[in-house]
């Protein structure tokens, strides 16, 4: 078997990014990857302006000694934001506010706190400095310049910074075109049991539901075959089908070595299989490989998840989710992050396997663990907060710090 950090090398490795690009709207750019470099057509700030609400003023001005305040200025002018001012004639003041242009002849900003107004003329209370309180044009960006470099993956504070040099579209690469079909004549949908009641063995399809909202939190174009009966033919035609217009095919289930376990020779058949079985708990049946398209065309990536409910969240979220990314065109870092926390539990069996155990903060800032970490609770994925990643071979003492991923670095 495969180790965690190989498998995944092995999926980074074979990625190849969409290469198609399409203009869309900033305001619905949201989770998208920018396929070329983004450059500021103007300086932000476009204009020199004060941070504070307050007085412009001439420095020079503000002295009665040239040391201390106390300068009786004339209020010749009042500038609100979005506005211009006229020059400041020497003597005077400006009442402006934050945001406003500095006008010609100002060279620093005496916020209002510091004066005193005394009808139409204000006591300046303070010396300032040259540029006191002043933001300068283009201190922030300057036109030209690369603002998001390409394989950025757009969140709600690229596309403001996108909006804020006026680009009103951005060029982002397709979006991903997914497949998806369930193996498993136990299956059933919510809904469809007759009189509500399961038959014997039945179970419901928990994964289409989980996997679905997955891909979309993704962005991903997602296309359902639904759930395909337990045969060869049936699983080979269904490949042959979502190859032709698909970047990506992801099966749950049929992936161990069961006699009614169909993927792994079904993906043989119609194109290649590159990786099977990972050492990693839960989710060791995991197959990774390709499925044949058109003569000449490049083959569809397949990833087949195991059937387990928790086996195929995690599987999903360790390397479906990175490898997603990569096929999206991210050129940065696709791992997410993990951080060092206590662990307030014990885990006195060490497993062979590189254990994701599910976890959740407590009031303490430490870790609980799930008590049952079984591949079919879904319970602990919702309880828990993230995963603590368990190196093989490891015990845990309560008070050892443990690598913990939350979820919420894993499913966006």
């Amino acid at each position: 078997m495969l180790s965690v950090r190989e498998a995944l090398d092995t999926l980074l490795a074979a990625a190849r990014p969409v290469l198609e690009v399409e203009q869309v709207p900033t305001l619905e750019a949201n989770g998208r990857v920018l396929a070329l470099d983004v450059a500021s057509t103007i300086d932000v700030p476009s204009h020199d302006n004060t941070q504070m609400d307050g007085y412009a003023v001439r420095a020079a001005d503000c002295s009665i000694d040239g040391l201390s305040g106390g300068a009786l200025l004339r209020v010749a002018q009042r500038i609100p934001a979005g506005t211009v001012g006229q020059p400041l004639e020497p003597g005077t003041a400006a009442r402006i506010f934050t945001g406003a242009m500095i006008p010609e002849g100002a060279d620093a900003v005496v916020m209002q706190e510091q004066c005193e107004v005394q009808g139409d003329s204000v006591t300046i209370r303070h010396v300032p400095t040259s540029g006191e309180w002043i933001r300068r044009a283009g201190e922030d960006i300057q036109a030209g310049s690369t603002i998001l470099p390409a394989g950025t993956r757009l969140r709600s504070q690229e596309l403001g910074l996108a909006a804020s040099v006026g680009l009103a579209s951005l060029p982002v690469r397709r979006c991903l075109r997914v497949a998806v079909f369930f193996t498993g004549d136990e299956l059933t949908m919510p809904g469809e049991a007759p009189g509500g009641q399961l038959a014997p063995g039945a179970v419901y399809n928990s994964n289409r539901f989980l996997l679905r909202g997955l891909l979309e939190n993704f962005g991903c174009a997602i296309t359902d075959f639904g759930i395909v009966p337990d045969s060869l033919e049936a699983t080979r035609g269904t490949l042959r089908t979502a190859a032709q217009e698909h970047d990506l095919i992801i099966t749950s289930g049929g992936v161990s070595v069961g006699e009614e376990d169909h993927i792994k020779p079904a993906v043989e058949a119609e194109g290649q299989l590159n990786m099977w079985q990972i050492a990693v708990k839960p989710g060791k049946p995991l197959a990774f490989g390709e499925v044949r398209r058109a003569e000449g065309a490049d083959s569809a990536f397949f990833i087949g998840l195991p059937g387990n409910p928790v086996s195929s969240f995690i599987t999903f979220l360790l390397f479906v989710r990175p490898f997603l990314l990569r096929l999206q065109g991210v050129s940065g870092p696709v791992e997410a992050r993990a951080w060092q926390v206590r662990a307030d539990f014990s885990l006195p069996k060490a497993d062979r396997r590189n254990e994701f155990l599910r976890a959740r903060v407590n009031a303490g800032g430490g870790l609980d663990l799930f008590p049952n970490q079984g591949s079919g609770v879904l319970t602990s994925t919702v309880w828990g907060d993230g995963l603590v990643d368990n190196p093989p071979g490891r015990i845990i003492h309560e008070g050892d710090m443990v690598r913990f991923i939350p979820f919420a670095e894993l499913q966006y």
